[in-house]
């Protein structure tokens, strides 16, 4: 699946680019191998006892990795990196309160961290930077050596993605593109009732990214976020609903995404949003409200994304699968519509009286998620719900 993910995660940012309202096919290439290169499907390289972790980015999401990462066992961090010292420094704060020894600190330009990827002794390297340093740290640390983990979006060019998976590919290196959204416990589960033919065949499945934004623009070191919005047009987060989505769909273990056809409002909620705070004026703003983007399959099945970071509406990823034989749905409400005759006498014994038309009772809907259980869950549950966080 990663190759398919990295391949089209930004075809939905692309499709737009240097276009007016016209259409325009855009084409993307497969490159060729070099003689002998093989793919990193099922990737198993040779355990490390104790995986020597260094962090790169510190400002909104590094200290929250660094916190989850200390309750892993069999982890060492032995460096971090940031632009300002301060970050580094509070890393290290987390670090020494929960017992580990104080990290190796870098911190002060943007290249400091060409000198974390170049430590001997770094087994793996965490990267939550600005996106647009996702990729080109992502490639140098495989090159000296070290297993990767990306926050998303794991690159932000189809050039980018390509160098990802060649390099990976040419290293025998994990390059792991970091979405959390399928390790949600209700993913998870619904995943494994897909994989055991609960809902059938599924020919659908929908996913988004809507999540107002405001309270936090001025979070994003020198405003980087809000200034890939104003520059970019199309589905610019897009991992979050397609991650699951794919997964469901079996997107490279047994079908591929073939191509997508994307389309946009104008951009008002965020431009307002800038003149209200800074008095500027953007007139030339190009990631428009609302991006919906749709996708088919080789084999035949369809993929509906949504993008929006401005609009006044709940929290909402979507994830929607629709199958032969059932339904699953997680926002804004957790259900599931069966059949009766799906469901089994083991999971509710009126079962002939439910309908695919409406969402199975609360107790047979807790009834399914304790019998399905992804075994991911039944093994991190506990632990995961004390941790917390984005992880």
């Amino acid at each position: 699946m990663k190759t398919s993910i990295l391949k089209f995660m930004l075809a939905a940012c692309i499709v737009f680019g240097g276009t007016n309202a016209s259409a325009q096919m855009i084409k993307t290439k497969t490159p060729t191998r070099a003689k002998g290169q093989t793919d990193v499907l099922r990737l198993a390289t040779t355990p490390i006892p104790t995986v020597r972790v260094a962090f790169i980015g510190l400002g909104m999401r590094g200290p929250g990795a660094v916190e989850r990462m200390t309750h892993i066992p069999g982890v060492e961090i032995v460096a971090l990196c940031d632009m300002t010292q301060e970050n580094t420094s509070k890393a290290n704060e987390t670090l020494t309160k929960a017992g580990f020894p104080k990290a190796q600190e870098f911190y002060g330009d943007e290249n400091a961290w060409r000198k974390v990827t170049a430590l001997p002794n770094v087994d793996l390297v965490y990267v939550a930077t600005d996106w647009k340093h996702h990729a080109i740290i992502g490639v140098q640390a495989m090159k000296d050596g070290k297993h990767v983990a990306i926050e998303v979006p794991g690159a932000m060019t189809m050039e980018e993605i390509w160098q990802l998976i060649d390099t990976s590919e040419k290293t025998r290196k994990h390059c792991m593109q970091l979405e959390n959204c399928v390790y949600d416990f209700f993913e998870l589960t619904t995943l494994n009732m897909a994989q055991q033919g609960l809902f059938g065949e599924i020919l659908h499945a929908e996913g988004s990214y809507i999540h107002g934004l405001q309270p936090f623009w001025g979070e994003y070191w020198n405003n980087w976020r809000m200034d890939y919005n104003i520059k970019h047009r199309g589905d610019i987060y897009a991992t979050h609903g397609m991650g699951p989505a794919c997964q469901a769909l079996n997107i490279h273990r047994g079908d591929k995404m073939n191509f997508l056809v994307s389309m946009d409002t104008k951009a008002v909620g965020n431009p307002a949003y800038i003149k209200e705070k800074s008095g500027k004026e953007i007139k030339d703003f190009r990631n428009g409200d609302h991006t919906m983007t749709m996708i088919r399959t080789e084999n035949g099945k369809t993929i509906q994304i949504q993008h929006d970071v401005t609009s006044p509406r709940p929290y909402s990823r979507m994830y929607q699968l629709s199958g032969t034989k059932g339904f699953a749905n997680k926002y804004p409400l957790e259900g599931y519509a069966l059949d009766g005759k799906e469901l089994g006498d083991d999971v509710k014994p009126n079962h002939e009286k439910l309908s695919a038309h409406s969402f199975v009772p609360a107790d047979v809907k807790k009834a399914l998620m304790e019998k399905y259980k992804h075994p991911i869950v039944k093994n991190i549950e506990e632990q995961a719900k004390k941790v917390g966080g984005h992880g």
